[in-house]
């Protein structure tokens, strides 16, 4: 059997976290057996399109290298892959069930089914569609058809015995029958819901394996009955635990960590967040932590996927960031780097280079490198308790004494590089006998004015120039005194 799996979202906004790792997991498993990985879009509930979603679609997927061998921009054999073009396929499948007896023409108004459902809330019953459209006659249904009274088609759910089917995670599901509701098919606008949509478009577009959140696990006892009906093979299922932000919580929009999109703003790297995915909810077998896209495929196994809730939990990421952005080729830590400095500083007057030599092994997140280098155009105003130094026995006044020993040596330096700085302060803390921290830390708080700097006092004097860290030494000097 060839292996073929889809994604198919709808266009409804942003990525959600949940999305992407089920894409994910869907392009491992048919890239793992040579099979092919397809895109469907399914567009079925119109009201809740956002215009533009489709293209946040294809871009996340593209980013995350999750390229697919069909799909509505590429083409395939089993095409249309949007579900609004393929609107005239549905139908006459619904008028094929229900000339079976597995579906049948409903008639209900929104009024008549409102007030049958606030009858049974009123009764505490959980509301399920009462059939009543299944009674009527044939020939009262062919007078509403022909006077054009809006209808639905509904299944024919059974009432008796139970429907069942395995999964490759959760293994045996079983649902009786009389919990099973009357589903629409077709909509009164003649588009199909998304329950029935997904069966027809899964067969014909020969899906094998089903992958899809744990949620539908109760509802594909529907989709099985539909699929007998039919009389098509049925294929694997495969339900994936939820995305958690912790054992209570899912991951909200309104905390900023649900989509794809939040993440790539704060500076993290796709290839991290894609590795970091994998993990939520699966596991290879080993302690390997860190995967390439390509040797996910090699590792993916969908016996490694676990039942439970996936934990994402933002500071392992951070981690894996820190340690992706760390791997990376320094110009490409270069290139990635210099949007984030161009929000508080400027090329024509700060080495970006050098900058960014000193903070690879300092980030975390892209988004954290702007508050990093922030200093170095707005001198921040910090309290002289900075200076203060148990460790390095540093004082106020020992501070003050050291910078107001340095002033004049900087100021005297006849070329402005790291190693003139570094040689001609390192030999006169020598000539007047002190130890190094006792002169450089206060130093580099003058003109930092922060506790935790990329660099030592040297490389950023370098940075600022000498005009500027004389300036500033001289404003310590003055706070100081």
């Amino acid at each position: 059997m060839q292996v073929r799996t889809r994604f198919a979202p709808s266009p409804t906004g942003f990525m959600h976290l949940g999305g992407v790792r089920t894409a994910l997991y869907a392009y491992l498993l048919a890239k793992k057996y040579n099979g092919q990985f397809i895109l469907r879009i399914e567009d079925t509930d119109q009201e809740r399109l956002v215009e533009g979603a489709t293209d946040v679609i294809y871009d996340t997927l593209k980013e995350c290298g999750l390229n697919w061998d069909e799909g509505p921009d590429i083409g395939g054999p089993c095409g249309p892959y949007v579900q609004s073009e393929r609107k005239h396929l549905y139908l006459p499948y619904a008028q094929q069930l229900v000339k079976t007896g597995h579906a049948y023409y409903c008639f209900c108004t929104k009024e008549e089914l409102d007030a049958r459902r606030a009858a049974a809330e009123a009764r505490g019953e959980v509301f399920k569609y009462d059939k009543h459209c299944l009674h009527l006659s044939q020939a009262e249904i062919d007078r509403k058809l022909a006077d054009g009274v809006p209808y639905v088609i509904r299944m024919n759910a059974p009432t008796e015995g139970e429907t069942g089917y395995h999964d490759l995670v959760f293994g045996d599901i079983s649902m009786p029958n009389d919990t099973l509701d009357d589903m629409v098919l077709i909509k009164a606008d003649g588009m199909p819901t998304y329950n029935f949509a997904n069966v027809i478009d899964d067969h014909l577009m020969g899906i094998t394996h089903v992958m899809r959140g744990m949620e539908y696990l109760s509802s594909t006892p529907k989709y099985n009955l539909l699929y007998q009906a039919f009389g098509w093979e049925i294929p694997q299922y495969i339900h994936l635990p939820t995305v958690m932000r912790d054992s209570q919580h899912k991951l909200s929009k309104r905390d900023g960590d649900a989509y794809y999109s939040d993440y790539i703003e704060k500076g993290f790297l796709t290839e991290a967040l894609i590795n970091y995915l994998a993990l939520v909810g699966w596991n290879p077998g080993d302690d390997r932590e860190f995967f390439t896209l390509d040797e996910l495929v090699q590792a993916f196994d969908v016996k490694g996927i676990n039942r439970a809730p996936g934990i994402f939990d933002p500071e392992k990421l951070r981690w894996f960031n820190f340690e992706y952005i760390r791997r990376l080729p320094f110009e490409e830590y270069l290139k990635k780097v210099t949007p984030w400095f161009d929000k508080v500083l400027s090329a024509e007057r700060f080495d970006y280079r050098r900058l960014a030599e000193l903070m690879q092994d300092r980030t975390e997140t892209f988004a954290d490198v702007p508050d990093k280098v922030r200093f170095l155009s707005e001198m921040p105003d910090y309290s002289t308790e900075l200076f203060v130094n148990k460790k390095q026995k540093s004082s106020l006044e020992s501070s003050l004494d050291a910078l107001k020993m340095v002033e004049p040596i900087l100021r005297g330096l006849p070329e402005w590089t790291e190693a003139a700085l570094h040689d001609t302060v390192i030999a006169a803390i020598a000539e007047h006998g002190l130890k190094n921290a006792t002169v450089l830390w206060p130093m580099r708080i003058a003109i930092s004015g922060m506790l935790s700097t990329p660099g030592g006092a040297f490389e950023i004097a370098y940075l600022l120039g000498r005009d500027e860290t004389l300036r500033r030494i001289g404003q310590a000097i003055e706070k100081l005194s």
